[in-house]
């Protein structure tokens, strides 16, 4: 049971050791599947940004999407299973960085106008 109010967390399943042996487990191998997937969304955002051509633009931006997709279902499934666990932010510090983040949004050139 989650203790802590503030730590968002599902329960780790019952077959994963309470030690961690050297062999590898079910969320190691996921775990470096979704470090893979994170290394290939940061190279697509690379080569779609210097693609040159119209057409190889748009293949790029498909398989980065899809990519994208990919890490953040892998990234849902840990958390379900307990693998990764969330905390709450309390609302006046969200507050505090809202406020903080509107006030540099005067700060920006070109304001009220759209750049094309």
């Amino acid at each position: 049971m989650n203790q802590n109010p503030q730590v968002i967390k599902n329960p780790k399943p019952a077959s994963e050791p309470q030690v961690k042996g050297p062999e590898l487990n079910d969320r190691d191998r996921v775990n470096d599947i979704l470090a893979t997937e994170k290394y290939l969304t940061d190279s697509f955002n690379v080569s779609a940004r210097e693609a040159s051509h119209t057409s190889l633009h748009q293949d790029i931006m498909t398989i980065l999407n899809e990519t994208h997709q990919c890490q953040y279902e892998l990234f849902e499934m840990m958390f379900r299973k307990g693998h990764y666990k969330l905390e709450a932010e309390e609302q006046t510090k969200l507050d505090q960085a809202f406020q903080q983040f509107s006030n540099y949004s005067t700060q920006f050139p070109y304001q009220g106008t759209t750049i094309q």
